[in-house]
């Protein structure tokens, strides 16, 4: 419960905050409309990025004792949880998603679990490139924005790009959530009640309404002084970002995207629109998550063996 709360706080938070400048949809229409996202999506769409949580980065599975595997996953959990809530709280918002690969690798290392490299390797390869590909992608959408009139048409593809970007965030970074509601029901993604989808839908939307205010300080201020064109632009490059990593079944960070997508926007604009300090604190967050994660998992759960 606490998992799906922290990552409403951390990714949901974020996405609404983008269209904060826009007149439409208002907060509780896009608030719902994330929210149905992250229930329905991965019903129609499939859970192939929660399987990789849950089962491709490390054999939870394969080892002799079940109680062992299950207190792995606690470890990493709650890794995620205390590295992406100490380093937001010291001012340096990060990546719930790249924390939860790292937590579940260290403690699946900790445990003496198979790890798969390979998948680990790809994962990370993959979340690397999502930032910079949203980044590079809004270069170009941010400049065919500039020729939609401001206001309604504007607030049109606001929509529309909104939309999307719910579905792609459902079907790619949400699915963590399940992985880890999987896990701790014993089942697989793909096989959840319908009582768990509504329930981690309810803590995510919760945890959205009080992230929202933090990630609008830092995405519509500290980051860029951002306008409507920016945070559109941002939005479609980060969705099809994420979506041609929803293809591969590989779990990538929407809030990287985003941030990436920007960045990306505003030099657009100029460079000087940019704060390059508060990116590179950002930036600098995000190389701290993943090795911290490991480290902490890994003696989390060597002490619990």
């Amino acid at each position: 419960m606490l998992f799906c709360l922290v990552s409403g706080a951390n990714d949901g938070g974020a996405l609404l905050a983008l269209g904060l400048k826009l007149p439409v949809p208002r907060i509780r229409a896009a608030l719902a409309m994330l929210t149905a996202a992250v229930v329905v999506v991965p019903v129609v769409f499939g859970t192939g990025v929660a399987e990789t949580f849950a089962a491709g980065l490390v054999g939870f599975g394969s080892g002799e004792d079940p109680e062992d595997a299950t207190a792995a996953v606690l470890v990493g959990v709650l890794t995620a949880l205390a590295v992406t809530l100490t380093l937001t709280w010291r001012g340096r918002p990060t990546s719930l998603t790249l924390a939860t690969v790292g937590g579940l690798t260290g403690a699946g290392l900790g445990a003496g679990l198979p790890v798969s490299g390979e998948r680990v390797a790809l994962v990370l390869a993959l979340g690397a490139a999502a930032p910079l590909a949203g980044w590079a992608l809004a270069l170009g959408v941010v400049r065919l924005l500039w020729r939609v009139p401001p206001g309604g048409p504007l607030s049109r593809v606001h929509l529309v790009g909104f939309a999307v970007l719910c579905a792609a965030y459902a079907a790619n970074d949400a699915q963590k959530m399940l992985a880890v509601l999987a896990i701790a029901l014993g089942v697989t993604a793909g096989a959840l009640p319908w009582w768990a989808l509504a329930l981690a839908g309810a803590l995510f939307a919760a945890g959205a309404v009080y992230g929202l205010p933090r990630a609008g300080r830092t995405l519509g201020g500290q980051l860029l002084a951002v306008r409507p064109v920016h945070s559109v632009s941002s939005e479609m490059s980060a969705s099809a970002a994420v979506l041609c990593s929803s293809a591969l079944g590989v779990p990538v960070s929407m809030t990287q995207s985003v941030a990436g997508g920007l960045i990306g926007a505003g030099v657009v604009s100029g460079a000087g629109r940019v704060r390059w300090e508060a990116a590179m604190r950002l930036a600098m967050a995000w190389v701290l998550t993943l090795p911290g994660s490991v480290v902490i998992a890994a003696m989390g759960a060597l002490v619990v063996e």
